[in-house]
């Protein structure tokens, strides 16, 4: 068939090789044509940059060299001296040199940049260069500084962003009657989720005084529990050298590494001041009793007995009524006392009871006198007398071996 021949259908002739060859040098400088920098602007200077082309009552010149002024400013410092040099800023406005000047007459005249005036260096008699700034109006216009308006859709923003999370958790408990949905609706903060708690406990807040931050007292709780010891037992039992050490974050941690039974030497501390608590506790009661019964008599059960303390609480005089006679007790008697009083073998004293130990003392008194009538020396018999100087015989014998020969007169009995 003559349709397939090569001077027909062959495509050699309509597109040859040297045709592909521009095609790609084509799609190479279209691929460069349409390529831009790969800067990411902050927020701020991008609402900047979108305020600033869309000022009402500014040309189009106007607009651009603003845009790139925005595109330029320090947004931490928006009244700063803005840094670009003249080819910068007519390549971003993508204007001309007088075009440039001519923005920057507008902008003057709007209020919205100050340019100040060229400085000379007198040494070297150049000159150098003028910088632009912003002015507040300017400043305020793009959004580089709070206003009141910008405060006011903050607190907008903030309550609705409240008002949402009420409407999501009163949803949440809002469940449904007809579906099986109990594992969907769960309670996202638990009041027993585990946690670091917010404060340190009450025995370890001491060691903040010492320069121990709070997070560093809960690490070292954590190696304390590593090194099988409690914290807590380490520092009540060496809180006393704690105080006194030069650096005791150190200290602490030498001492968490050292294979010591702290836990029995703080419990052997705690009950010693346990019990020396309790000790100041019966001393302070003892001396509140003495006290209230200073000057006060009392009587035991029976009535037989009379104890009566001074006015400043310091002695105790005892009267037995089977005795006839007084005894005093100066120290030693208060526990004895308080614990009769506390027990009930110790009544104050009311008028039966003074008739009642007026009358024992009485009943005793004929007793007393007539063993006293009846009472005669007793004579020595014959062995105590022999006894007795035998006795006498002996230790003048003794005392004059060792102190010599006694005179006479003053060694007879």
């Amino acid at each position: 068939m003559f349709i397939a021949q090569h001077s027909v259908a062959s495509e050699g002739s309509v597109r040859p090789l040297l045709a592909e060859s521009s095609c790609a040098a084509t799609d190479g400088d279209a691929l460069v044509e349409f390529t831009s920098d790969s800067i990411n602007l902050p927020w701020i200077i991008f609402r900047a940059v979108h305020r600033a082309t869309h000022i009402q009552g500014l040309s189009t010149r106007s607009r651009a060299l603003l845009a790139a002024l925005a595109r330029t400013v320090d947004a931490d410092r928006p009244y700063a001296a803005i840094f670009a040099r003249r080819e910068l800023l007519t390549g971003r406005a993508m204007q001309s040199m007088r075009t440039f000047y001519r923005s920057l007459d507008d902008l003057e005249a709007a209020g919205l940049i100050t340019r100040a005036p060229q400085k000379r260096y007198g040494s070297a008699g150049l000159f150098g260069r003028a910088y632009l700034h912003l002015t507040e109006k300017a400043a305020k216009i793009l959004g580089l500084v709070a206003t009141e308006q910008d405060a006011v859709e903050m607190k907008q923003d903030s309550a609705a962003v409240s008002n949402d999370k009420q409407a999501i958790e009163a949803s949440l408990e809002r469940r449904s009657a007809n579906v099986a949905d109990g594992g969907i609706y769960k309670d996202l903060y638990p009041p027993s989720q585990k946690r670091q708690p917010g404060t340190l406990p009450a025995d370890l807040q001491r060691l903040t005084s010492l320069g121990f931050h709070e997070f560093l007292v809960f690490k070292l709780m954590t190696e304390a529990k590593a090194q099988g010891k409690f914290l807590s037992d380490v520092v009540d039992a060496s809180w006393a050298g704690l105080k006194k050490a030069h650096a005791p974050i150190n200290y602490l941690r030498a001492l968490l590494r050292k294979p010591v039974d702290f836990a029995h030497r703080a419990r052997v501390l705690r009950q010693g001041a346990e019990q020396q608590v309790h000790h100041d506790a019966d001393q302070a009661e003892l001396t509140a009793t003495i006290a209230r019964c200073a000057g006060r008599t009392f009587y035991n059960t029976n009535s037989t007995r009379r104890l009566t303390v001074s006015t400043d609480g310091s002695t105790l005089m005892a009267f037995d009524a089977a005795e006839q006679q007084s005894r005093s007790a100066i120290s030693g008697w208060t526990k004895a006392f308080a614990a009769g009083l506390r027990e009930g073998r110790l009544l104050p004293a009311t008028d039966q009871r003074d008739a009642a130990f007026a009358a024992h003392c009485l009943s005793v008194v004929p007793t007393l006198t007539r063993h006293q009538g009846e009472g005669r020396p007793r004579e020595l018999t014959g062995s105590i007398n022999g006894h007795l100087k035998e006795i006498k015989e002996r230790l003048r014998a003794a005392g004059a071996g060792k102190f010599g020969s006694v005179p006479s007169g003053r060694g007879t009995a």
